[in-house]
């Protein structure tokens, strides 16, 4: 019983020997900077206003519904290229399969392949190149307009962050152009 004990007692120490070894502080840190924290929060903010200016109806106490109230210009126009933007997404994303479209490294789309649309559609799928990155901007210099810490000379390094969240977002086989500019297929990740 005696020797029983006392190998329960070295293995007891032996075990919290192995493992139990100082905890070691891991400590996470975020690769954003702290620039892109605010234009991926202005860009959070832009979207959820869309989606109050979609939802919002106003009755009064009468039941008279009412008109909405006057969205300033600034707003209205980021609200409408967001609203295009959604709109376009499905016809973007095929094209992303077909290999055709792909996202560039300034915050847009570029047309890789025009080759692979019947020539009957290319004009189709240049307009929304063209829209796409038309609405694109529009965003990322309403982004800057409502940033205090942003001011036009800015837009490149706006353009690049929105280069790099599209990259992130992009799905499996789409083309992404790189920041050195070359076009990769997206990896699996």
């Amino acid at each position: 019983m005696k020797h029983m004990s006392q190998a329960i007692l070295g293995f007891a120490l032996l075990f919290t020997a192995a493992c139990g070894g100082p905890l070691v502080g891991v400590t996470v840190v975020d690769e954003r900077t702290a620039l892109e924290n605010q234009v991926l929060g202005t860009y959070e903010e832009l979207n959820q206003e869309v989606l109050l200016v979609a939802s919002v109806r106003y009755i009064d106490p009468k039941g008279q519904l009412q008109k909405a109230p006057e969205i300033p210009p600034g707003k209205k126009k980021v609200i409408r290229a967001l609203q295009r933007i959604s709109f376009n997404k499905d016809d973007i994303d095929r094209f992303k399969e077909l290999g055709v479209l792909g996202e560039n490294n300034q915050g847009g789309i570029a047309l890789l392949a025009p080759d692979k649309v019947p020539p009957e559609q290319l004009p189709f799928v240049e307009n929304l190149v063209q829209e796409e990155n038309a609405d694109r901007e529009v965003v990322m210099r309403r982004v800057i307009e409502t940033n205090e810490k942003l001011s036009e000379k800015d837009l490149p390094r706006v353009k690049k962050m929105f280069a790099a969240l599209n990259r992130d977002k992009a799905l499996a086989g789409h083309m992404i152009q790189s920041s050195d500019g070359t076009w990769t297929k997206k990896e699996k990740t």
